[in-house]
């Protein structure tokens, strides 16, 4: 498992693709899975722990010079693997863009999972590497938004470990708005809509470097108002208690996102999401079961006066059979099975035979490798 090299696993803040890479990992460990991760220094895992840089780099992120140098080095150790003759059956990357354009330079076969949305530049990159991997998209909005080489590849969610959630059956009084403050995420909709709808707001994330303008502009002047507040970055205990307690999620985005791993966090504790008819949302949220789907601000004005008609306990019933860990597992195992099969039976035939037998450990890492 091959995690970006900016932040530790789990992250101690915001880190959407740290936590899916996190629970990947507990998930495959539970089924038996021998399960190597590459991440940051600092990192945890069930999974056996390899950091192959000297740092984490949290406010460097997306400096190719730190991509490059965590991909190379442990590509070097793939190849080390398998001249040892115990050669990993199959590399699950989400480090970026540096692992799928070099894929066909290492024997081993590689999943590379889509965790940004298609922009100019990325239909390009992907129209040249994609054929490289074994790709995954995230939702069929993303899928479909991608080149044409890519329209036929897997959808596999991201996953979610409900037991982690609270559940509250009695909703709140404020609605909740979670994410990067920027624009294209939409909290100043938020803000209208809330305050039309007469219902306190909470807003929740981090304000990123170049997007103070923006904070200074349209957030800023609103809080302390009309029952707008704004609580930063929150750790997980306190993320976790205002999404249990939220009346309704908003997400006033006004893009394709290509997932939206806020939204199956507010479901997972019962609170439902209110969300344009727009990217993955139209796959996520299910109209009048966990959420409601809306084309304008004031249809999710109006939305916010039916929350109540949501049954909460489905809500989450209804996330834990589509998004929990043990789903989404199962839909990355048959991912690497096909990855795989043109080249090794070995990891496709244990599929469905229950655990497989613990494969002797890969080599020792090279001299210049730092344990977390």
């Amino acid at each position: 498992m091959l995690a970006p090299p900016w932040i530790a696993i789990p992250a101690p803040g915001y880190g959407g693709i740290e936590e899916v890479v996190r629970l990947l990992c507990d998930g495959l460990v539970a089924r038996g899975h021998d399960v190597t991760l590459f991440a940051a220094p600092g990192s945890h895992s069930r999974a056996t722990v390899r950091s192959v840089l000297e740092d984490d780099h949290p406010d460097e992120i997306e400096r190719a010079l730190w991509e490059v140098d965590h991909v190379a080095r442990v590509f070097g150790m793939l190849d080390e693997a398998a001249a040892g003759g115990v050669p990993y059956d199959v590399l699950h990357d989400h480090c970026g863009f540096t692992a799928l354009a070099m894929a066909d330079r290492v024997e081993t076969p590689v999943v590379h999972t889509l965790h940004g949305p298609f922009v100019e530049g990325t239909l390009r990159y992907y129209a040249v590497h994609g054929h490289k991997a074994t790709v995954v998209a995230l939702s069929a909005s993303q899928r479909a938004a991608g080149p044409p080489a890519l329209r036929d590849v897997a959808i596999v969610a991201n996953p979610i470990a409900i037991q982690e959630w609270p559940f509250r059956a009695r909703r709140g009084e404020h609605l909740l708005w979670i994410g990067r403050i920027e624009e294209v995420k939409g909290p100043h909709r938020a803000i209208a809509v809330a305050r039309e709808a007469g219902v306190p707001l909470v807003i929740a994330g981090p304000v990123q470097p170049g997007h103070e303008e923006f904070f200074a502009r349209e957030i800023e002047p609103h809080l302390g108002r009309d029952g707008v507040r704004y609580v930063g970055e929150i750790g997980s205990d306190e993320k976790k208690a205002l999404f249990a307690a939220a009346r309704g999620l908003l997400m006033p985005i006004r893009w394709r996102e290509p997932f939206g791993l806020v939204m199956i966090e507010a479901m997972a504790c019962g609170t439902p999401v209110i969300a344009f008819r727009e990217g993955a949302a139209v796959g996520i949220v299910r109209d009048g079961e966990t959420g409601f789907l809306v084309d304008d601000e004031q249809a999710m004005v109006d939305a916010i006066g039916r929350l109540d008609e949501i049954d909460r306990a489905r809500c989450r019933e209804s996330t834990r059979e589509r998004f929990d860990v043990p789903v989404i597992v199962r839909g990355y195992e048959a991912v690497y099975a096909r990855a795989v099969r043109p080249t090794r039976g070995r990891f496709a035939a244990r599929i469905g035979a229950g655990p497989p037998p613990r494969a002797p450990r890969a080599p020792a890492p090279a001299p210049s490798v730092t344990s977390p």
